[in-house]
């Protein structure tokens, strides 16, 4: 990857809006499509997803806990499939969760990196062992061009027990956005225009776009931390089967900030069928779009 992934992600964007459909094939859903919770039915779904969306999609988000779960097998399933999503035009944002420190978080950002043999687009990182242990990932992904999305203000309902919790004279959550903040610093951020000055500006979408990102959910009843000045996208988990609308999106954010909205079992439970799968998946293109 030599292009940023804030150029990468504003072009996808562009094209093809800003949805990102998660890919969670947790063993009810497996058993749902009518393939069974085994390493085949694995495989069937994760390819049925990848062909139905990989195309039209900007975003697609595996989860690689419901990979891991099948052993090497599992993620043999899972670098496949990436490989095709990229193929396909799809960025691939790996929903890892990965957080430690030093050498065990460059290995873990090795995703990122160019030969890898599972390459991602981006990766989701925890920051709870302090800033520092986040900047094999950030170095990492400044060098292959790799972006990350960093937890902030997550969406599940217990968060705020953490993430609201005071560190001086701001919460916790504040203090990861402020993090990562310092990351888009000017000389990350992309400047080039196509010659038709083309590329989307729309909704915090543009050459201001920097690579680092912070998860913040939309289902959140007021917008608790300050992402001025944050120069990143904000992977918005939440919609959907959590409850999460549009209008809460922009209620959260309003029309200036680069949001991710991400939609899993909404879409996914539309499956095995790949024409219900685009359908459900345009819905929501479309209702974003609005």
């Amino acid at each position: 990857m030599t292009e940023p992934f804030g150029k990468r992600l504003t072009e996808a964007v562009a094209a093809r809006g800003p949805l990102c459909v998660g890919i969670d094939p947790h063993a009810e859903l497996l058993v749902a499509w009518g393939v069974g919770d085994s390493l085949d039915g694995l495989r069937r779904f994760t390819d049925g997803v990848v062909e139905a969306l990989a195309g039209s999609v900007s975003v697609l988000k595996p989860q690689m806990a419901f990979y891991e779960r099948f052993g090497a097998r599992g993620l043999a399933v899972l670098e496949d499939a990436v490989a095709a999503a990229r193929a396909a035009g799809a960025l691939v944002l790996l929903d890892a969760k990965r957080g430690d420190i030093g050498s065990t978080m460059a290995g873990y950002a090795d995703y990122l990196a160019d030969g890898h043999p599972m390459q991602v687009d981006a990766l989701t990182v925890s920051p709870y062992l302090g800033p520092e242990s986040l900047a094999p990932a950030v170095s990492t992904a400044r060098r292959s061009g790799g972006g990350l999305f960093v937890l902030a203000r997550t969406s599940n309902p217990d968060a705020g027990t953490f993430q609201l919790a005071t560190a001086g004279d701001r919460s916790v959550a504040q203090a990861v956005v402020d993090a990562v903040r310092g990351y888009n610093t000017p000389d990350q951020l992309w400047s080039e225009l196509p010659a038709d000055g083309g590329v989307g500006h729309a909704g915090g979408f543009g050459p201001s776009l920097g690579s680092f990102g912070v998860v913040v959910g939309a289902t959140l009843p007021e917008l608790d931390v300050d992402l001025e000045g944050l120069r990143g996208p904000v992977l918005a988990p939440g919609l959907g089967a959590q409850g999460g609308t549009v209008q809460d999106l922009r209620r959260l954010f309003g029309a200036g900030q680069a949001v991710v909205p991400t939609v899993s079992r909404d879409v996914l439970g539309a499956g095995p069928d790949p024409g219900a799968l685009r359908a459900a998946a345009e819905r929501w293109a479309e209702a974003l779009s609005a």
